[in-house]
């Protein structure tokens, strides 16, 4: 059996090393937009296509006006499936070139789309559709990370694992289950509707809660597990298929990272600080809109829990930088110490709401992911940022950049930020998954849609608190 990424590049996905399809380095782009025909758009909304007019009125550099045009709806144009099943909105988002839908990578290609909600009833339907479709998919298995639009199989159904015909893929990613709560919680925010906490809902919600403590592995090991045959040493699980393994200690086992590669140690730093932000951000539903103070209290206690662990286990005092985040823990006093640029990250943290920008162990990490101590931050003649082991060495995620200018108090560092994503695109118009720290033509998968609205999110936070950059 290949790889994921086996599988993509095969399958013509990827360009990695090939160079297919890539303009050369002399290529002049007229700046017309790059968006699908209207009439080949997957879903059409009156307050995106307003903020794009508005957006791009107050910007001067002319390729960063085509890449939001281009960026910020592709989501929208070219990746959800809309529909009514049993009188309720459900939308299905695939992540682009790979036809199935994450539940991390749904929730967070919607994201930039919700403060327009107020004032697009469609929108609004989409995105309650969003939510709709991952309680679904949490209730068929709260295990699995990406799911097929129905019971169709998977090129990864021999993996050794439970699968089932609706999964796509089942690796098991604590962040998958925290995105669907954020959305969830936020949403609700944004909108005052409560109509999506439904009792199917609120049975997945307290699923995600029962799997988080299953992951606790305080009484074993638990019923995951997951094996998979390749060449690819992250593309599986140790011991079984259980993960190497950890001392019980009040942190989430998570055996694969956003980026869908193994875990070192299972307890990744990360995604536990989200998860305390998730079960916070449940604790107030229940309490302040389904008067389950019972369920609510839970979350409250399960939440402290994992802070404390985290203050006692996931810091390190480091002979550079001070006081740091190590990225994995086990319990037994092992660390590791890197970022990885899929999010949840070290870096993205206070843009998950889960630490503050200005707390000093937050910024000493900073400082160390984004130096030559993180093994997976690359400096080259195209730009600088972090990578991570599921694309490999030296190729740069345009995710990490963006990010770290979503989380920038520093106007300098913003502006270098957007310089390299400009250079980044390799004349396509878009963001991709990765790129060649030395040579942009070289890069993954033309078509992330994830990547693309994240810029866009970008953009338009920039033109509210700094728009001399554009």
């Amino acid at each position: 059996m290949i790889s994921r990424r086996d599988f993509i590049k095969a399958n013509g996905i990827t360009s990695v090393g090939l160079g297919i399809g890539l303009k050369p380095n002399w290529f002049k782009p007229d700046y017309t937009s790059l968006r699908p025909k209207l009439a080949d758009r997957k879903f059409n909304s009156t307050a995106v296509e307003q903020t794009i007019a508005r957006i791009k009125a107050t910007i001067k550099d002319p390729e960063l006006a085509w890449l939001f045009e281009n960026c910020y709806p592709n989501t929208l144009d070219t990746t959800v499936k809309h529909n009514i099943i049993d009188s309720k909105p459900d939308t299905f988002v695939i992540t682009g070139d790979i036809d199935a839908m994450w539940l991390r990578d749904s929730s967070a290609q919607v994201w930039p789309y919700l403060p327009l909600i107020k004032t697009d009833a469609a929108l609004k339907d989409l995105i309650k559709g969003v939510i709709n479709r991952q309680a679904k998919c949490i209730l068929i298995d709260p295990y699995a990370n990406a799911f097929n639009f129905g019971p169709t199989g998977s090129e990864w159904a021999t993996d050794n694992t439970t699968m089932k015909p609706e999964l796509h893929e089942r690796k098991w990613e604590v962040d998958s289950l925290c995105y669907t709560v954020r959305l969830a919680y936020n949403y609700w925010k944004t909108s005052g509707d409560i109509s999506i906490f439904t009792p199917e809902w609120q049975k997945a919600t307290k699923l995600v809660v029962a799997t988080f403590k299953e992951q606790q592995r305080k009484s074993g090991q638990g019923p995951y597990h997951f094996q998979r045959r390749t060449e690819v040493a992250s593309d599986t699980a140790p011991n079984g298929g259980y993960g190497n393994p950890v001392n019980p200690v009040g942190l989430i086992c998570s055996i694969f990272r956003p980026s869908d590669d193994a875990t070192i140690f299972p307890f990744l730093i990360p995604s536990n600080y989200f998860a305390m932000a998730s079960l916070n951000q449940l604790a107030t539903i229940f309490k302040e809109v389904l008067n389950d103070t019972d369920f609510a209290g839970t979350c409250t206690t399960f939440a402290q829990e994992v802070g404390a662990a985290l203050q006692r286990y996931a810091t390190a005092n480091h002979p550079v930088f001070g006081k740091v985040l190590a990225y994995e823990v086990d319990g037994f006093g092992n660390q590791l110490f890197m970022d990885d640029a899929n999010v949840p990250s070290l870096l993205a943290l206070p843009y998950l709401g889960a630490i503050d920008v200005d707390d000093s162990l937050y910024q000493n990490t900073r400082k160390l992911v984004l130096s030559s101590s993180n093994p997976y931050f690359f400096k080259g003649t195209v730009a600088e940022g972090i990578g991570g082991p599921h694309v490999g060495m030296d190729y740069i995620w345009p995710m990490s950049i963006t990010m770290r200018a979503l989380t920038s108090v520093d106007k300098n560092e913003i502006a270098t930020c957007l310089n390299w994503l400009k250079k980044s695109h390799a004349g396509t118009g878009f963001m991709h998954e990765s790129f060649h720290k030395n040579n942009a033509n070289d890069f993954t998968r033309k078509w992330f849609a994830w990547a693309n609205t994240l810029f866009g999110e970008l953009i338009i936070k920039v033109a509210g608190t700094n728009p001399d950059l554009l």
